[in-house]
């Protein structure tokens, strides 16, 4: 690696974790956490040297892509269809599995087509569309460019680490992986946090949209997104990891500019390589709604701006008002869900309508999630 684009990743570094200046000093990544984090914010693992991990899950913004509902190619060209999820307290996330009742849970990217991190991490250097390397032993020629990376590996994983493509590939996936491990990725330092341990104080707002979120009876919210029993949890990542049909639109902007065209579907959990099951056809995984505040556009695609505006699509379902079956973003009826079939009409249609005082409500207390690095990005 030349000098130059040392000082970028070690700049980039510094920025985003402010403990830049030992690595910069010593270029050898003594963890396996060190080694991931140059190599999470390293452009020369893309085709162009132009993109890295940090590039679609960007530090500063929650670990979300902050540039619109889908994020673009190394490239500059080519586009996604679905909006990057954060990589923000994704590791709790467990490893794809079935559950007894036949429940499929957990898991990486939106369909759980990645079993954990690791194999997560591994994906978009090789995705055309993303940052477009042809193959594993592409990658691996740019690790070998940068003698700390290759001195590191070999102390980490074995000085025979590069004899191998795929298993030098998969020491790099596994070293990324343990960076996003870090508290790094997941301080639970939000006001919520802090009120949970007597060090903040919520407003009556934002306490009235606490007990509607973890009520059972008037609101649907902890169907989904609630991990843990306790309503206290200090490490509750506001997801149980499971996959529903809440029949979300199509992004009609998003299929237009990425080429794929209207009769383009995204069957979300049937796309898993691993699921050939036609009844899991338009679920997606439970995003957490840590950090929600500030990760927008929402839902699978993008297709929502604002985050009131998804608390009024969920009220859709329990609403026989006029006036909630209309999207307040577009002035129009609703659209039609992408995949009308499947839909999780029992946790969909659970509770009472809600009117305006308790959906501002909900936003205040979905707000109280965010990091405390984040806060400032925060609209009034």
């Amino acid at each position: 690696m030349s000098g130059f684009r040392k000082l970028v990743v070690a700049t980039a570094i510094l920025a985003a974790t402010g403990n830049g200046a030992a690595w910069a000093e010593d270029p050898a990544f003594a963890s396996k956490a060190a080694l991931g984090e140059a190599l999470f914010f390293d452009m020369d693992l893309s085709k162009t040297r132009s993109q890295a991990c940090a590039s679609c899950h960007q530090p500063e913004y929650g670990f979300a892509d902050n540039r619109g509902a889908v994020s673009v190619g190394d490239d500059g060209v080519s586009l996604g269809d679905r909006n990057a999820p954060t990589a923000g307290y994704a590791a709790f996330s467990p490893r794809f599995h079935r559950r007894g009742d036949g429940a499929w849970v957990g898991g990486q990217f939106l369909d759980g087509r990645a079993a954990d991190m690791a194999e997560q991490a591994g994906g978009p250097p090789l995705n055309p569309v993303e940052m477009g390397m042809p193959d594993k032993a592409s990658v691996v020629a740019r690790l070998r460019e940068n003698d700390d990376y290759v001195a590191s590996m070999q102390a980490l994983y074995g000085d025979d680490i590069f004899g191998d493509a795929d298993h030098a590939y998969g020491a790099m996936t596994d070293a990324i992986a343990a960076f996003e491990t870090t508290d790094y990725f997941a301080p639970f330092d939000s006001k919520y946090d802090r009120y949970l341990r007597g060090e903040a104080e919520l407003t009556p707002q934002e306490d009235l949209g606490r007990l509607l979120f973890f009520s059972e009876q008037f609101t649907n919210c902890n169907q989904c997104h609630q991990l843990l029993t306790s309503p206290v949890s200090p490490v509750e990542t506001f997801s149980n990891y499971e996959y529903h049909n809440i029949g979300v639109p199509v992004n009609a902007e998003v299929r237009e500019a990425n080429g794929l065209g209207p009769g383009h579907v995204d069957r979300g959990l049937l796309e898993n390589p691993g699921v050939d099951d036609p009844a899991q056809a338009g679920k997606f995984k439970v995003p957490t709604l840590r950090n929600v505040a500030v990760t927008a556009p929402y839902m699978h695609n993008g297709v929502f701006e604002d985050l009131r505006t998804v608390i009024l699509f969920y009220n859709k379902y329990n609403s026989k008002s006029a006036k909630r079956q209309i999207n307040p973003e577009t002035g129009q009826q609703w659209a039609a869900p992408e995949v009308a079939e499947n839909l999780s009409l029992e946790q969909l249609t659970h509770g009472p309508a809600l009117e305006d005082e308790r959906i501002d409500a909900l936003v205040a207390f979905l707000k109280t999630l965010t990091d405390a690095r984040y806060e400032d990005l925060q609209e009034e």
